[in-house]
């Protein structure tokens, strides 16, 4: 799918609140007072006014990729996610599969989006 929810979820993210990664630069859990629905995920949030702010713009909070890691992504397959292990570039939210990949994505970021970015059509099939 597109969205990456895990295997036994529809919780997008992990549940964790995809506006505070940018509000608060840190992973904040949601909560299941405020959800949404979008591209068939249930999307969490740690306060209406994160929850208005994805309703009004989700591509703009949305992790890429899914929210699958986007190293993964970058070498041709996807892979699940740690919400914990993430970076915003050009204003854009980035997920990674665990600390080792995310340092090894750290290794050249505008090279693996370029290459993400390429792969992406292909590997959502």
């Amino acid at each position: 799918t597109e969205i990456y929810t895990g295997i036994l979820s529809n919780t997008a993210v992990g549940g964790y609140d995809p506006v505070a990664y940018f509000t608060q630069g840190r992973p904040v859990r949601g909560t299941a007072e405020h959800t949404t629905s979008w591209k068939g995920a249930t999307w969490r949030f740690a306060s209406a006014e994160n929850l208005a702010r994805f309703r009004a713009n989700p591509a703009a909070y949305a992790p890429q990729f899914g929210g699958y890691c986007a190293w993964a992504v970058s070498q041709g397959y996807t892979a699940k996610s740690d919400p914990r292990f993430w970076k915003i570039v050009g204003g854009k939210l980035y997920l990674n599969y665990d600390a080792t990949i995310q340092r090894r994505w750290e290794a050249d970021i505008p090279g693996f989006i370029r290459l993400a970015n390429a792969n992406w059509p292909r590997v959502i099939r």
